[in-house]
């Protein structure tokens, strides 16, 4: 029932045993095919290699998980597959298979393959989110809203303002995409150039079996990206608070309904973000013990990653798939955000005013005078601007209603929200507008 919640059709489909094996094979049929052309192996074992390597369904899938329980690993009950169907047909030939590869140059490579299309599927989807992100930030690069400090309203700043910080970080991870990608897509098979050409991988500088920094550094990154998601689900969940009701997630009959009370329309794919960005990040740290691998072959570490990887795959691109929908539909209250801005009688601009006044008095005392007016304001439910007109040591400074007025309202004191929001909506993606 969770499964298209927590994960996606096609990273699952990336992550299942017959994309796992059919990469093996791919390993195998690649293998022979570049030692048959460099006349390290026959040719003609070479090329019935290749051709039974070509199509999974040759392989019988309950044999080898039998053999996998049985010895540990699937690669090894996968070659004798191999070699024994092609031997059946042109006896001897098939013992060149697997010829001078190892279990986990097998099974290396195929993760990297897996890796390399789940990249894919999270590219696609940063590129959703920051269209959708863009084009949000700019419809509301002047709509206005508090900001808030401790869960308290700060200053007044705009809804665009607030996406384009968002919208920011996801150009970062698109960045950060790029960078890694030519560190991951690397070959597990020293010295291999042909194999590697013919995988569509990189070529390693030297053998990594228990150098594990690249897998660990995808699952790092799976962290950062998921916990971005994750912070902006945390956002979306308390303006959709019903006493703030500023942001809504996308509308469908149902979603969010409670067995209960019929009036309710919870946070749904805020909470799945913020539960899976949190198990990506507990998965993450698994990747980390499994860079921990002793001397060349380890004992233990590097099985983590058959557990931990796949899992944050699939999570990760599930979070980006929820994501990208939350933004492309979020549902924006212009009136309940107009009217926040005024529940404290001005007090969210206190700031402003404040700043002015240092100017003739100090900005201690300043500070100290606003704060009691503040707290009188709220105190006695009278508009600040109100207290500080008939306030003596404001008047005796100079500073009178109309300065006053132009102080106390919000939308004068938005700072460069709109200026910033342009330039990251504007951004080349390199970081320069």
């Amino acid at each position: 029932m969770f499964e298209n919640i927590f994960s996606t059709p096609d990273v699952s489909s990336i992550w299942s045993d017959r994309t796992r094996i059919t990469n093996y094979l791919r390993f195998e049929g690649c293998l022979a095919r570049v030692q048959g052309d460099l006349d390290i192996i026959p040719r003609d074992a070479a090329v019935e290699i290749d051709a039974f390597c070509a199509d999974v369904d040759n392989i019988d899938f309950e044999e080898l998980k039998r053999d996998t329980e049985k010895i540990g690993y699937p690669v090894l009950g996968l070659v004798r597959q191999i070699v024994r169907q092609v031997n059946i047909k042109h006896p001897g030939l098939g013992e060149w298979a697997h010829f001078g590869a190892t279990t986990q140059d097998v099974t290396d490579t195929a993760t990297v393959l897996q890796l390399a299309s789940t990249l894919e599927i999270v590219d696609a989807s940063l590129r959703d989110v920051i269209e959708s992100l863009g084009a949000l930030a700019r419809r509301h690069a002047t709509t206005r809203m508090a900001a808030r400090s401790n869960l308290q309203q700060a200053v007044p700043m705009t809804l665009g303002f607030k996406l384009a910080r968002l919208l920011a970080t996801f150009q970062r991870h698109q960045r950060r995409l790029e960078q890694l990608e030519p560190r991951v897509l690397v070959l597990e098979f020293g010295g291999a150039a042909a194999l590697a050409e013919c995988l569509g991988l990189s070529v390693p500088e030297i053998a990594w079996h228990t150098e594990r920094d690249s897998f660990a550094e995808v699952g790092g990154f799976f962290a950062l990206l998921a916990g971005t998601c994750a912070k902006f689900a945390t956002d979306v969940k308390l303006l959709m608070q019903t006493e703030v009701a500023e942001l809504s997630e996308p509308f469908h009959d149902q979603r969010g309904s409670s067995s209960t009370m019929p009036q309710k329309r919870n946070p749904v794919s805020c909470a799945y973000i913020a539960a899976m960005a949190a198990s990506v990040r507990s998965h993450c740290g698994a990747m980390y013990e499994a860079m921990v691998a002793d001397h060349e072959r380890s004992t233990g570490p590097w099985e983590i990653e058959w557990i931990a990887l796949p899992e944050i795959s699939k999570l990760t691109c599930a979070t980006l798939k929820h994501t990208a929908e939350l933004v492309a539909g979020l549902e924006v209250h212009r009136g309940a955000m107009e009217r926040n801005l005024s529940l404290t009688r001005g007090g969210i601009v206190s700031e402003a005013v404040m700043m002015a006044l240092a100017n003739k008095m100090g900005r201690q005392v300043a500070h100290d005078l606003v704060y009691n007016l503040c707290r009188r304001s709220a105190n006695e439910d009278v508009p600040l601007l109100e207290l500080l007109c008939a306030d003596d040591k404001v008047t005796s400074v100079g500073v009178g209603r109309d300065e006053l007025q132009r102080l106390c309202e919000p939308g004068n004191y938005l700072g460069l929200s709109v200026e910033m929001v342009e330039r990251v909506v504007t951004c080349d993606g390199e970081g320069d507008p």
